[in-house]
């Protein structure tokens, strides 16, 4: 059975796309411990990080780069968090998020439901994918759905 991110990357599930090329996907989290928590996610279904090749471990951790840039940039923070749970969804990926503090690496803290407003998630996502562009990486992808 396909994982709920195998299903967001074939187009299933709705998702805020902010980076996809052949081999990783990045989009926003339904369940930010900040806007513009995005989730770096290898295409290939691997359950963990520790199961990738290196080849896709470096492509991965380097659009995570970019998106932690970019992140930096757009909501003026003072950091980038990365976090690596794996217990949520068994499909490897990477958590870059907005921190100020050692806050958002508590990921029961995240907003869920009612509480994320969805109009400050396309923000957020038009924002990251305006400061990739910026940065001229390629694999940017044009709406939430691309």
């Amino acid at each position: 059975m396909a994982s709920v991110f195998t299903k967001i990357i074939d187009g299933e599930i709705p998702g805020r796309f902010i980076y996809r090329d052949a081999d990783v996907a990045a989009f926003l989290t339904i369940e930010p411990v900040a806007y513009g928590h995005t989730l770096v996610v290898p295409v290939a279904e691997v359950d963990r990080w520790t199961d990738m090749d290196s080849e896709l471990w470096a492509k991965v951790n380097a659009v995570a780069q970019h998106i932690g840039q970019a992140v930096i940039r757009a909501f003026d923070a003072p950091r980038a968090g990365y976090l690596i749970a794996g217990f949520e969804v068994p499909h490897a990926h990477i958590h870059v998020f907005p921190a100020a503090d050692m806050s958002g690496y508590d990921l029961s803290r995240a907003m869920r439901g009612d509480d994320v407003d969805q109009d400050k998630m396309e923000d957020a996502a038009s924002k990251l994918r305006a400061e990739l562009r910026r940065a001229g990486v390629s694999g940017v992808a044009e709406r939430g759905g691309d």
